[in-house]
């Protein structure tokens, strides 16, 4: 890594410094792409990612603790949703690439796992179904994106049983071009359902049952999912930064931004030597931990995990 000086981004209560290769794995392991990541209420922080040790978990210094789920998800890490429920944690996966979302506890007990929603009737079969990510409702329904298969939203309740599909391919308003991200935002005082419309290069509001609100699409270059923290949305935009939305949705800031990088050569798997210190590559996830740090994972073949410490 190089450029050293450049290791405080952002402005004002946004000025974060930047913490190179946090994650440290013990020697023998490594990342494959980092497509996730996840705080637990012991404050660790679990990395999902396409290796043998899939969920990899991680003390607040980035000190390894464990791994587990390659007999799960090896080769197909997608999107890990945290969800607390009557005091006990879950993870929700959603695994594109075998076609299925599972829950599990934080140790990768499997307590129930969906096939490809037939009851929708949009499917031909399994093969056309490629889930990326989910949101958990206030009520414990959760939301399906189907971000790699046909763009469709699929809403089941506490107890995994379907309820209906919203949206459909298209540019329109409710409409989807690779539905790679979804969250519930109550930022406003009502649960919306946020969508980051990757393709289509803006997020979409939608009722809890589906119906269209409005669209965002200004300073987004290709949004892939969500974090919310008090009033502030946390945007990854996988061509090289990570935005800042106020509770209007106005920008606050964009972190680590490298224009043009998604036409690097090789790009998103540049070389070691062009990832830079206080510049984002592609990233996939990130979230707000409880002290307000931001963590980056990216899609790169090797994996990378930053670590933004809060100093504003």
């Amino acid at each position: 890594m190089n450029n050293k000086n450049n290791d405080i981004v952002g402005s004002g209560s946004h000025t974060y410094r930047w913490v190179d290769n946090w994650a440290k794995l013990p020697a023998g392991k490594q990342f494959g792409f980092t497509h996730s990541v996840a705080e637990d209420t012991q404050g660790r922080i679990h990395i999902h990612n396409t290796s043998i040790d899939s969920v990899a978990v991680f003390d607040a210094d980035g000190k390894f603790i464990r791994s587990w789920g390659g007999d799960l998800f090896e080769g197909s890490a997608h999107g890990m949703q945290y969800s607390k429920e009557n005091g006990e944690e879950f993870f929700y996966f959603a695994d594109p690439g075998r076609r299925r979302v599972i829950k599990t506890t934080l140790d990768g007990k499997v307590l129930f796992q969906l096939e490809y929603p037939k009851e929708s009737g949009v499917y031909a079969n399994k093969d056309e179904y490629k889930p990326t990510n989910i949101a958990i409702a206030p009520n414990g329904d959760f939301y399906v994106a189907d971000g790699y298969g046909l763009f469709y939203i699929h809403q089941y309740d506490k107890n995994a049983h379907y309820i209906r599909t919203i949206g459909k391919p298209g540019t329109g308003p409710g409409e989807f071009k690779c539905s790679h991200g979804v969250t519930i935002d109550s930022r406003s005082g009502k649960p919306l359902l946020l969508v980051a419309d990757r393709q289509n290069v803006r997020l979409q509001y939608l009722t809890l049952d589906g119906k269209p609100l409005s669209i965002v699409n200004h300073d987004l270059l290709y949004p892939c999912h969500f974090d919310i923290r008090g009033t502030d949305l946390l945007i990854p935009d996988l061509y090289g930064r990570l935005t800042i939305f106020d509770k209007d949705n106005r920008l606050v800031t964009q972190l680590g931004e490298n224009p043009g990088i998604e036409k690097a050569a090789g790009w998103p798997n540049v070389p070691h030597e062009q990832r830079l210190i206080g510049k984002f590559n592609s990233p996939h996830m990130a979230i707000w931990d409880r002290a307000g740090n931001i963590f980056c994972v990216e899609w790169i073949s090797d994996g990378r995990v930053t670590k933004l410490q809060r100093v504003g």
